[in-house]
């Protein structure tokens, strides 16, 4: 039986800009759907695991298609709430060269920000479940949302289920002081911790020293300190964190660092062209998982995370399409780009 991870969070509509419009030039807008667990779960479930989505969608052709979306790549939706008013939308401007990408959000009172843990059963939901997975956004969503994840993240550690939680800090959401107000709580049930330098900052008041990825250099020493720092308050049996040299909104250099309280591992680092780099982080996540939901050692599993999210930085859309041979034949090295005949 393939293993089963649960992933709790918000599908949105996305409606971006095509060929590297600006928003004022734009007439039309390419459709995808998307979300940080929602595409959590389509990875795993793409690596040939059960990945379950749970949310809560408006009982309407817009939030059936959104299910049907998930659906398409294997995705367990049955534990999807029907109801509320509207599915939440964003806005994606994608930057190239030294014009960044710009978001725009329209999901105030969406229906996953009124979902209550008394609409989910988390019996039927976490049986045979072998992780549960969730972000830092879905708590920013409203305090429904907020007391909702510590409901699941409680319900997963009773059950004796391995927990993580993709920190995710989104100002746009709410502010520092709230997001640390409610992360401290939340992170409390969770076992493996995932974020990049300025999540761990700004959620939960961790900053690493003289790091500034403008500068296109990383302190690992500053991040062994904050990871050191933020085992010995929370316990968390695995800390990653993707680092990225942002050198251009065209360029970027990516790889990871991991901590497993004894040993720390920096993996390959990739420098990766961009086609979209939304969803990046999510790759990484659910490659993370991947490994280490399967046994793999710490530093195949974070090695396989970033190997996987380097790939979905050259794909379209939320999701990461890469399949597990893709994957494995970046991590031997053919990173060549040649045409496969």
């Amino acid at each position: 039986m393939s293993k089963k991870v649960v992933t709790l969070g918000e599908i949105m509509l996305r409606l971006s800009t095509p060929d590297f419009k600006r928003f004022v030039q734009a007439d039309t807008f390419d459709i995808t759907y998307g979300g940080g667990e929602a595409n959590v779960a389509a990875a795993l479930s793409n690596y040939g695991l059960n990945g379950t989505f749970v949310s809560k969608v408006p009982d309407n052709a817009i939030g059936q298609s959104a299910v049907n979306h998930l659906r398409r790549y294997g995705v367990d939706t049955q534990f999807i709430v029907r109801g509320g008013d509207r599915l939440g939308i964003y806005f994606l401007e994608t930057g190239a060269s030294m014009r960044a990408s710009q978001v725009i959000y329209d999901r105030s009172d969406a229906s996953i920000a009124k979902l209550n843990a008394k609409e989910l059963d988390f019996d039927l939901i976490f049986k045979d479940a072998d992780w549960f997975h969730t972000t830092g956004i879905t708590p920013a969503l409203s305090t429904e949302a907020a007391e909702l994840t510590l409901a699941a993240l409680k319900a997963a550690k009773q059950r004796g289920i391995t927990t993580s939680i993709d920190l995710n800090f989104r100002k746009k959401l709410w502010t520092k002081e709230k997001a640390r107000e409610v992360m401290t709580e939340l992170c409390q049930f969770v076992d493996v911790c995932i974020g990049n330098e300025e999540d761990a900052d700004l959620c939960l008041g961790f900053k690493a020293a003289n790091t500034d990825v403008t500068k296109g250099e990383l302190n690992l020493d500053g991040f062994k300190d904050v990871f050191k720092q933020m085992k010995a308050k929370f316990g968390f049996k695995f800390i990653a964190s993707s680092l990225r040299e942002s050198h251009s909104a065209s360029d970027n250099g990516w790889s990871a660092l991991v901590y497993d309280g004894t040993d720390f591992y920096h993996t390959k680092q990739y420098n990766v062209r961009i086609v979209d780099r939304v969803g990046s982080g999510d790759s990484f996540a659910s490659g993370l998982i991947y490994g280490l939901v399967t046994g793999m050692p710490m530093n195949e599993a974070a090695e396989f995370g970033v190997a996987a999210s380097a790939i979905k930085h050259t794909i379209p859309g939320d999701l990461n399409h890469a399949t597990i041979n893709d994957v494995r034949e970046l991590m031997k090295g053919d990173g060549s780009g040649r045409v496969q005949r």
